[in-house]
């Protein structure tokens, strides 16, 4: 008998240790959520996507994790009704140990896998994740990837109802020939004009893609004493001074660190080809994460910072896209090259489509006034957001500073006028501004340690 009690005690404790091995908790860090983050980026580098969709491509996602997230901590406020048409996301089985976190991130890749072409290359980052996840406690990983998959599904359907797939059927940019003042495609591939139609793009806070209307551009003159002749020669002699000075110079330096043209053709021989480089939305969320990992912050703040700071970014080339194409105003090379000089080549490849307002300027005036308001004002930080791509990692002394750079850059890199770079940043700052003003996601001001 005793021997019985001894055997049973035995099993008993075997069957308790494997109860505890299934019951171990999921912790999920918010370098997992990085890792997801920038295989997506690797991704779109991959397939090429123009900067306008891979806005698109980082918002949904974010806001699909986000909205997990606000679900489940009380410092955090839904989405639903400050965002355009977004409604509730379903609620969790309560009978059932959903993990907060690991669903937003299954949310987050699902959501991800629906708007790349290379889906296998992020399958094989989730699938690596779900193994480790399932090894741990399976119970909760299955409950809660489940909740994470409707999540995703439910963010999915009013992801398509924001007019991108309408998009993709409607006519090409058509080019005026006859009007010396208009966009023209620039060398080397010459590619027509990209996402012309990006302001039928529904935004995700702004009224409407008019609403941050920017000023007029100089008006087109070959007079020596306007603003645009002086503006074009500024250009050109800009571009004549720092070539003189070569690789070494600071100007080059800027240009090259905030290129992020994925469109950039290198002509060998007979053969064309694309070199990869990251889209000027990735960097910034690249420098949204370069802040979340200074100041330690948590999976639950990593989503936040990602998602004001993706949604910023998206509208900004809603609103930037729908001035491009609406003063459809020539590029520095292509009026340089009719009437300066035919021999002149900007330090950096002009990108297909018209030139005012700066996509940079922009982008990067909108991501800093989020990135701002939830870091601080002084953040320094070191940006090595650009050293995959073989540049060396910039320093800079805050938000506002980077975001300046950023938009001179375009200038030095002779493919914007000086009036595309100031306008721009103030058009991007006052959108960013708006944003902060509309969108409270937030019950806690100070969540993030500045």
């Amino acid at each position: 008998m005793n021997r019985f009690f001894s055997l049973m005690t035995v099993i008993t404790l075997l069957v308790s240790c494997v109860d505890k091995k299934m019951e171990e908790p999921l912790v999920i860090s918010p370098e997992e959520l990085h890792a997801s983050v920038d295989r997506v980026t690797e991704i779109m580098i991959h397939d090429i996507f123009s900067p306008p969709v891979a806005s698109r491509v980082f918002a949904y996602p974010n806001i699909a994790a986000y909205e997990i997230i606000a679900l489940n901590n009380d410092k955090y406020v839904s989405l639903e009704g400050q965002v355009k048409e977004l409604t509730a996301i379903p609620k969790p089985d309560g009978n059932k140990p959903i993990n907060y976190q690991l669903a937003a991130l299954v949310a987050h890749m699902e959501l991800s896998k629906k708007l790349i072409f290379s889906e296998q290359d992020l399958e094989v980052l989730r699938d690596s994740l779900y193994n480790v996840w399932k090894d741990k406690n399976e119970t909760t990983f299955l409950a809660s990837k489940d909740y994470g998959l409707e999540v995703a599904d439910h963010i999915a359907k009013w992801m398509n109802k924001d007019n991108y797939n309408q998009t993709r059927t409607m006519p090409k940019f058509t080019v005026d020939t006859d009007d010396e003042t208009r966009w023209q495609p620039t060398p080397p591939a010459y590619m027509d004009g990209i996402e012309p139609h990006w302001d039928k793009i529904r935004p995700f806070v702004l009224d409407s893609a008019q609403q941050f209307k920017p000023i007029p551009p100089p008006e087109f003159s070959l007079e020596e004493g306007s603003a645009f002749y002086k503006e074009m020669k500024e250009v050109y002699d800009i571009g004549n001074e720092i070539t003189k000075k070569g690789d070494e110079s600071e100007e080059i330096k800027m240009a090259q660190f905030w290129d992020c043209n994925p469109y950039v053709s290198v002509t060998r021989g007979h053969l064309m080809f694309a070199t990869k480089k990251i889209s000027p939305g990735a960097h910034w969320l690249g420098i949204a994460k370069i802040a979340s990992r200074k100041t330690n912050s948590d999976f639950d703040q990593t989503v936040y910072a990602y998602t004001k700071t993706s949604m910023a970014i998206a509208d900004a080339f809603i609103s930037c896209w729908a001035e491009k194409y609406r003063s459809n105003l020539i590029r520095p090379e292509t009026v340089i090259n009719q009437h300066l000089d035919e021999d002149w080549k900007p330090v950096l490849q002009t990108p297909p489509f018209p030139e005012y307002t700066s996509g940079h300027s922009v982008v990067s005036g909108a991501a800093s006034a989020a990135l701002t308001d939830i870091f601080g004002d002084d953040f320094a930080f070191d940006d090595d957001s650009e050293v995959p791509y073989g540049l060396p990692i910039r320093s800079f002394t805050s938000f506002n500073q980077a975001a300046t750079e950023a938009a001179y850059s375009r200038m030095y890199g002779g493919i914007h006028y000086r009036a595309a770079v100031e306008v721009g940043i103030k058009q991007g700052s006052d959108l960013g501004q708006f944003h902060l003003q509309k969108l409270k996601m937030t019950t806690d001001k100070d969540l993030v340690s500045k």
